[in-house]
């Protein structure tokens, strides 16, 4: 069976997955860019922005490994973007323009579906009210025997492991404090015992740890 993954999903140091305050203009609220800098001088960062050049450094060695082997994406509603409730603009596609970097069937879970939205490049936008389980049966059957990537936020990726539905895992834990915001860790004590874990230190100040089922 396919397996379900999380790649290249940063935290805080105090288990922020994204900052206080989403808007159009801050996508991760307070936190601004801070959570991802060091994804940005990278090589994998790079290329997705159709360019070439960037570090070929730990951090790049760890954020390249996201698009291997994987067939379709689930993702919160707040991934997808900043509205709350009905769909006031239906004309919104996301903050990735007209070719995400996704090229797969994406499912974003939300109490609000609306019709399915084909971008360029492969992707096309699910929009489903359902919980892990059944979202991820629907996605394993478009992701054709490929792997399904849990993409975040913060809560959806806590509803997958609360679900033990999660087989690998990659975080990369930023060394700032954001204080408030949406927590990773909340109501899973004891989650370690399911994984290997590992560690690598990166000279950026972040630490990859990665969650392998046992």
């Amino acid at each position: 069976m396919s397996r379900v993954r999380v790649h290249n999903f940063s935290i805080s140091l105090d288990g922020f997955g994204t900052g206080e305050g989403q808007t159009l203009e801050a996508p991760f609220g307070h936190a601004g860019s801070r959570l991802h800098a060091w994804f940005f001088p990278t090589r994998t960062f790079q290329q997705m922005q159709g360019k070439s050049g960037g570090s070929a450094s730990i951090d790049d060695a760890f954020a390249q490994n996201w698009a291997h082997g994987i067939g379709a994406e689930i993702m919160g509603r707040n991934k997808f973007g900043h509205q709350r409730g009905p769909w006031v603009d239906e004309d919104w596609k996301g903050w990735w323009g007209d070719d995400p970097p996704f090229h797969t069937p994406v499912f974003i879970l939300t109490h609000h579906p609306r019709p399915a939205i084909t971008m360029e490049g492969g992707t096309t936008f699910h929009f489903i009210d359902a919980g892990p389980a059944v979202a991820l049966e629907a996605a394993r059957e478009a992701a054709g025997g490929l792997d399904v990537r849990i993409g975040g936020g913060p809560t959806t990726i806590r509803q997958f492991l609360a679900a033990d539905l999660i087989d690998y895992m990659h975080l990369a834990v930023v060394p700032i404090v954001l204080g408030r915001g949406e927590r990773l860790w909340d109501s899973l004590e004891g989650l370690e015992q399911r994984f290997h874990v590992e560690a690598v230190s990166s000279p950026s100040g972040v630490t990859h740890l990665t969650f392998a089922r046992r």
